[in-house]
């Protein structure tokens, strides 16, 4: 029987900061996955913020 491990693979929120500093009105954030085995640190990625009408780096929360 094989043994049950960890799941490797987690929920996370990513938050735009460029937002976050202005302190417009509304929140731009995404969800998605990510490895935890391949990646111990903080998600950073570039997506679009439909609030700023541009793409933004949005970066891992909680």
């Amino acid at each position: 029987m094989a043994k049950k491990s960890k799941e490797a693979r987690v929920q996370v929120i990513l938050e735009c900061t460029e937002q976050k500093a202005s302190g417009l009105p509304g929140i731009s954030r995404y969800i998605t996955t990510k490895n935890k085995k391949n990646t111990p640190g903080r998600l950073e990625l570039k997506k679009y913020n439909p609030y700023l009408k541009r793409v933004t780096v949005h970066k891992e929360i909680k």
